[in-house]
């Protein structure tokens, strides 16, 4: 297991991911009584990690038009039939928790962190929208954008290892693509420009960092291991291992380090000494 990638344990194997989720559950469960009957529920009542990311992302999604059983019924089997999606929970819930300050355990993205949850309901949408159930990929969404905040087409297309950190008010459109190994921050929007059709999102490369409130807009590339500053408005493409900030964002240096999305590091300096070389 390395930060951002998870690899399928060979067959007699152990889950390290779930066994450690199912180690820190017993430990909230006796440590806070109060907490006992969610970590029993959500964790130590299920046989497999699949079986609790159903479980919770059903309960957190259910309406009274849209039962839980149902909507538990439907992960189950895009978890089954889709065995990548269990494989990329895993990398993002260890995304979290490497690149998340606030995560001490590997159990707090799937039981608090709408981040997390929000990218696992669209992962669940876009497997019924790519098996033309287009309209309980939509119910999905809008229900992800209810209860989480986040508006993600069921359409667009996710990589692995993805951090989204706070999650209020994320925007990623129909044709947007987002590589692997990508951290983002609250209010980023990935959308177009007008009404034009098409193909007219961006395209995010691999362990890109994009900050809090970042708009990158249009069918543009953003190059892997880039950084995108805080509030920039991002309108061309952008190089890899390159620094963009401002309205309209502009290269102001070097990425900093090899993979942006895991240091973290948001401060744009001109100075070079205060360049990390590797992350």
């Amino acid at each position: 297991m390395t930060a951002g990638v998870w690899t399928k344990p060979a067959l007699g194997s152990c889950d390290p991911v779930w066994e450690r989720i199912r180690e820190e559950a017993a430990q909230l469960a006796e440590q806070e009584p109060l907490m006992g009957g969610v970590a029993h529920s959500a964790v130590l009542h299920h046989p497999s990690f699949e079986s609790a990311l159903s479980y919770r992302v059903a309960e957190k999604l259910a309406a009274p038009e849209m039962p839980a059983l149902i909507l538990r019924e439907l992960a189950e089997r895009a978890y089954s039939d889709e065995p990548d999606i269990g494989r990329a929970a895993r990398a993002d819930i260890v995304a979290v928790f490497e690149r998340d300050p606030a995560c001490h355990r590997m159990l707090q993205p799937l039981l608090y962190f709408k981040g997390f949850l929000a990218v696992q309901a669209y992962r669940l949408g876009h497997f019924l929208w790519t098996r033309e159930r287009k309209d309980l990929a939509l119910y999905i969404q809008m229900r992800t954008s209810e209860i989480f905040g986040v508006d993600i087409h069921p359409n667009a297309t996710i990589g692995q290892g993805i951090m989204i950190d706070h999650a209020h008010s994320i925007v990623i459109g129909e044709t947007a693509k987002v590589g692997d190994d990508v951290s983002m921050l609250h209010s980023v929007t990935l959308g177009g420009t007008g009404k034009e059709g098409g193909d007219r999102h961006p395209k995010i490369g691999d362990g890109v960092l994009i900050g809090a409130g970042a708009k990158v807009l249009g069918n543009i590339s953003v190059g892997s291991c880039s950084r995108i500053a805080a509030g920039s408005v991002v309108l061309r493409d952008v190089p890899p291992c390159k620094t963009v900030a401002g309205v309209p964002a502009k290269i102001v240096g070097e990425a900093g380090c090899d993979r942006p999305s895991h240091l973290m590091n948001q401060i744009v300096s001109e100075d070079p000494d205060d360049i990390v070389p590797d992350c």
